[in-house]
Order: C-alpha cells, then structure tokens, then sequence
C-alpha cells in the first residue's frame, strides 16, 4: 500500500472566446467567486473577478505519494477542465501550482 498524501493545487487560466451568455453568466455570480469564496476542496473553488481576463481554481487532491506532485497537478487540471467545458466557458493556458501539505514545513517563531 502507497502512502498517499494531500495536495493543496492552485490551477490558474485565462479566459479566452466567451460568448456572451457566459459573460453575461459569470458576471452576474462574480460576487460568489471573489477572494472570500477562496478555499480548497476537492470540488474545487472558482474564483475571478468581473475583468473577466484570469480566473483560478482552488483544489485539494489525495494522491499516492510516488506518484508526486506533477501527477497532483495534472489531476487538478482535469478537474478544471471538465468544470470549465461542463460551465460552457472558453478558456486556455491552464497552468498549476502544487504543495504538498504532508512535507511542508512550518517554521515556528521561538517563545
């Protein structure tokens, strides 16, 4: 049995050829994907605001932990990707960020 580890991946892209149903759509919730919606989960967290240029995508992703932290990256994308084509929005450049919560280290201040 693998160890399996949690994964915090930030997956950001650009919008690219809304129609102007999606915009009209995204505007209107723009007040529900702002920064105070940011969290990680496994569903993952949209967030944008009303430029409507970038948007960012917060996941959490348990993996084994052989598999490593690309493997962690690209289950995120996928992820983003079904999201973004099951939302009927256009999109390019996806791109990630990953930390791995499990070998992080946390730097403590003294007394």
């Amino acid at each position: 049995m693998s160890t399996q580890h949690t994964y915090r991946v930030i997956v950001r892209g650009v919008w690219d050829g809304l129609t102007d149903a999606s915009r009209t759509e995204l505007l209107a919730g723009a007040g529900e994907h702002g920064l105070a919606g940011m969290k990680f989960s496994e569903e993952g967290s949209l967030t944008y605001d009303t430029v409507l240029k970038h948007f960012s995508y917060r996941y959490a992703v348990v993996s084994d932990a052989a598999d490593g932290e690309e493997m962690a990256g690209a289950i995120a994308e996928d992820r983003a990707e079904t999201a973004l084509r099951s939302l009927g929005h256009g999109f390019r450049d996806l791109r990630s960020t990953v930390t791995d919560m499990d070998t992080m280290k946390i730097n403590r201040k003294g007394r």
